[in-house]
């Protein structure tokens, strides 16, 4: 148990699954009370009962983190069970749809930045009137797209999104400094979750503008592979501890150093 994170309150998003898992699983074996938001809530539940199968305390939300109305009762219900909220790890997301851009569908576009960079907006909004008196941190799953690299064909929703979510990060960094709150963005690279089984892929339009890359041996340097969730979630729990209690409006790559090929 982390004494800097023992009886404190975190909010995850995107905690049925991937990242937002691990890192709910990982701040409960600190001594976290964690609230699960994923718009899965079976995933979200099946979560919070390994939390609780462990000795942690845990509630759940499906919510859909493009909703005002879903992240508000979300949060209200957070501070009815725990009392308090002091981390908040943004981190719900798409990939959405690959798709050149002139033939992308318009309300492809909206939902992947409407769930990407609207969402984490919300997902901040809703969260600051609750953490100005204790202060806290709040982290925010980026992407190496759309900041180190620019070569995801098809991205380029997803990696507007991404851009958007790094600068809104730095922008609440400061605007937060006042109430002690702490904003850093993470960028993960190669990460093994199970969003790609979410991507659609328009496969006939994105021949048309791919630029075949020919990667060099060891394309993910540090190890041979593509990272684990839990490598982005021990991240997430120093940013979230006292530890990193000088840092905020930074930028953290956990990418293995793939993207300085």
């Amino acid at each position: 148990m982390d004494a800097s994170l023992a009886h404190k309150v975190a909010v995850v998003t995107g905690a049925g699954s991937g990242i937002g898992k691990a890192a709910a699983l990982m701040l409960a074996a600190r001594g976290v009370k964690v609230a699960l938001f994923d718009m899965d809530g079976a995933a979200a539940k099946a979560t919070a009962e390994e939390i609780e199968t462990a000795g942690g305390a845990a509630v759940t939300a499906e919510v859909d983190v493009s909703n005002s109305s879903h992240l508000k009762q979300a949060y209200e219900k957070v501070i009815d069970v725990f009392g308090q909220l002091d981390i908040v790890f943004a981190n719900a997301g798409i990939n959405g749809t690959l798709s050149p851009i002139e033939h992308l569908p318009e309300e492809d576009w909206d939902q992947t930045l409407g769930t990407n960079a609207k969402g984490t907006f919300l997902t901040l909004k809703f969260a600051i009137p609750y953490m100005k008196e204790r202060g806290g941190s709040i982290i925010i799953t980026s992407s190496i797209n759309g900041n180190r690299t620019f070569s995801g064909f098809g991205m380029s929703a997803y990696s507007a999104s991404k851009a958007a979510q790094t600068a809104l990060g730095k922008m609440a960094a400061l605007e937060l400094s006042a109430y002690r709150i702490r904003v850093n963005v993470v960028c993960p690279g190669g990460i093994e979750t199970n969003i790609e089984e979410r991507t659609k892929k328009d496969e006939e339009h994105l021949a048309e503008v791919t630029i075949p890359k020919v990667f060099p041996k060891g394309q993910h340097p540090l190890k041979g592979e593509p990272g684990q969730p839990e490598d982005v979630a021990s991240i997430v729990c120093f940013l979230a501890s006292d530890a990193s209690g000088h840092m905020s409006g930074s930028v953290l790559y956990a990418d293995g150093a793939e993207t300085l090929l």
